[in-house]
């Protein structure tokens, strides 16, 4: 076996052994597959596809190049996974919430990609909160917690991380192939019982349309089922942030006031929705009306202090959050230019101005300012007076608060009343 046999057959549109494709993930991992080999492997399945069977000989493939974890706990392992967007910060309340129901969530997150923020970069805002534990120490508080919220480590899925950073250099990134196999091999090397997928679809998704979110949640609930890891997808709307917030401290803070039962909102609401599915797995009856009340008990918020406590943040976060939420220099309303009701947010120019304040990254090099960021945005359907506030900006500097606002003020549509769609599109699987 070698690479040029795996890429002669994907060029003539054969399907690939499930032997090569085993071959092709170890040496992507262990260095003998070349980068050209690579890109052309990358191009080969972006062009011609795989079947199914394919599809889950990949996935298992690139999951199996590294360490996969083996839990014993008594209760169920299970993760959520959100393909990208603005305002959601639902891990950071899903993952201690389901621990308080008593499953357990060894939930490997990412940073931020394009415009959309990253789990770990919002983490980044905690003090002391390390995303990158060993492996003794992320499994001491996935016990003690029932959740951490963690990075992936070098040992996880390597072939993935190889084959990721060539597709971003030869324009195949968009392959629903390859960005399947990409989000299931890392979420199967975790060991899981069963996971749940909130596949994103509109202006501040990255999947536009309807018909692209349905295929690709079809695609990662047919393969994660078929290699034996019980999914549940939902297609979700992000024509509107989900939380009132853009920007590392900001998301945390609107997380936690879920989590003090402060606020309940589309946050709280699709926090219910994607853990449904996992208590009802556990045969945990009423899903929603548990997880219901350990946001309102403040059991799900004790869960979180404990993991921030167990991966080096304040003992008492939870209990005094906001003084350790760090502050921008600059906080200025963004006034509406005129009078009008909330028709369209451009969710995508959203989230890039809070990139361009510094709260995410235009190099991978660059520093993220965890402060900055949108916060009280207007939602769809609101009634705004002219010179009314559409949304706060929070930024380092009065020119950058400039260029936000203007940003802002373009990507807010003022309108005829519109009404916004469900929250929920569809459920698969």
């Amino acid at each position: 076996m070698d690479a040029r046999t795996v890429i002669a057959a994907l060029r003539r549109g054969e399907a690939p052994s499930a032997e090569g494709l085993r071959w092709f993930a170890a040496g992507l991992a262990d260095g003998s597959v070349s980068a050209a080999q690579a890109g052309a492997f990358a191009m080969g399945v972006c062009l011609r596809g795989l079947s199914e069977e394919n599809r889950v000989a990949l996935t298992l493939a690139m999951r199996d190049s590294g360490h996969v974890m083996q839990w014993d706990l008594d209760g169920p392992v299970v993760d959520k996974h959100s393909t990208g967007g603005v305002g959601d910060c639902v891990s950071l309340v899903l993952a201690p919430a389901l621990a308080a129901c008593g499953l357990y969530v060894p939930m490997i997150s990412g940073r931020g990609l394009g415009h959309t923020g990253g789990t770990l970069d919002k983490l980044d805002a905690i003090p002391g909160y390390a995303v990158d534990p060993d492996e003794t120490r992320f499994r001491e508080v996935v016990r003690a917690a029932g959740c951490a919220i963690v990075s992936a480590s070098a040992g996880i899925a390597p072939a993935d991380r190889r084959l990721y950073a060539v597709r971003d250099v030869t324009a195949t990134v968009e392959s629903l192939d390859l960005i399947t196999s990409s989000i299931l091999a890392k979420k199967l090397a975790a060991g899981l019982d069963a996971l749940v997928l909130d596949v994103k679809v509109g202006s501040g998704a990255f999947m536009k349309t309807d018909a692209d979110a349905r295929a690709l949640a079809g695609a990662l609930v047919s393969t994660a089922n078929a290699a034996g890891c019980p999914t549940t997808a939902f297609v979700t709307d992000m024509n509107q942030p989900i939380a009132p917030a853009l920007g590392n401290a900001l998301e945390v803070d609107a997380a936690m006031r879920v989590l003090a039962g402060r606020e309940q909102g589309p946050l709280h609401a699709l926090t219910l929705a994607l853990g449904a599915p996992l208590l009802e797995r556990a045969g945990i009856d009423a899903p929603e009306d548990r997880l219901r009340a350990v946001l309102a008990s403040g059991e799900a918020a004790e869960r979180m202090g404990r993991m921030v406590y167990g991966l080096g943040g304040p003992i008492n976060f939870v209990e005094d959050w906001g003084r350790y939420r760090p502050e921008a220099t600059v906080i200025r309303e963004i006034p509406a230019p005129s009078a009008g009701h909330v028709a369209a947010i451009d969710g995508e120019a959203l989230g890039l101005a809070v990139v361009r304040l510094g709260g995410g990254r235009t190099v991978e090099t660059d520093r993220i300012d965890p402060a900055v960021g949108l916060s009280d945005v207007v939602r769809l359907g609101t009634w705004v007076e002219a010179g009314q506030p559409l949304a706060r900006v929070h930024a380092a500097r009065e020119d950058e608060a400039e260029a936000a606002i203007r940003v802002v003020q373009a990507a807010i549509t003022l309108g005829a009343p519109v009404e916004a769609g469900p929250l929920i599109r569809e459920r698969i699987g």
